[in-house]
């Protein structure tokens, strides 16, 4: 699963690696970000790329309360073109999730040992996301979205059995086109991200807590 993931990369090279050409949000570095939290994603509306700011955990249209987005911050890769919360939105609303690296637990005794996992080039990754546009019952409406996740790979299956879905830069423009519907093309993209690509160490525990936000959550441990 994904539940714990870094941002602070500055908007300027957000714009340039994901070619976004709106950029309709501002954002503070979150180094510790959690579910219920705002998160810049890349979204493709009107031929253009746009960040925007979005809610993580996903309200499919038929959501009648906002608590019902706690249980849905990862999509499974594997069911999401049939899923009844995620179908509509693998169809039509796709975005990246943009990050620099993510948090996985290992149980160590009584001990959960967080690790850090980011690209070893050190550029920040794109999760394959899912958002939506979700209506209230009460009247307005709120940007949520989701992390479609897959098979760990070698690397990451130390720490935990699932990751989230990292997309290569090349497939990028075809994963967020909302006029691409190839089920079948779209599911490949959907695979574990190489070992080689990425590196883990072991952070300080204080991460286990949403609240401790700094840039200290991503140094190595001692």
């Amino acid at each position: 699963m994904c539940g714990r993931f870094d941002i602070h990369t500055t908007l300027e090279i957000i714009a340039k690696i994901f070619d976004v050409d709106d950029v309709a949000c501002d954002f503070v570095p979150n180094y510790n970000a959690a579910p219920s939290q705002q998160i810049p994603i890349v979204v493709h509306t009107g031929n253009k790329n746009r960040l925007i700011l979005s809610t993580w955990g996903f309200l499919p249209s038929w959501a009648q309360e906002a608590r019902t987005a706690y249980s849905m911050i990862n999509a499974r890769a594997e069911t999401i073109d049939s899923s009844r919360s995620y179908k509509e939105a693998f169809f039509s609303t796709r975005c990246l999730v943009v990050a620099d690296g993510f948090y996985e637990w290992q149980r160590r005794g009584t001990m959960k040992v967080p690790s850090y996992i980011r690209l070893r080039s050190g550029v920040p990754m794109a999760f394959a996301g899912l958002y939506n546009a979700w209506r209230p019952p009460e009247g307005g409406e709120r940007c949520t979205s989701t992390i479609v996740t897959t098979d760990a790979n070698e690397l990451v299956s130390r720490l935990h059995d699932r990751m989230p879905v990292i997309l290569h830069r090349e497939d990028y423009a075809r994963w967020l086109n909302p006029e691409v519907h190839d089920t079948v093309m779209l599911k490949s993209l959907l695979r574990p991200f190489p070992s080689g690509a990425l590196e883990a160490y072991p952070v300080s525990p204080r991460v286990n807590s949403p609240a401790f936000n700094s840039p200290d959550a991503i140094k190595p441990a001692p």
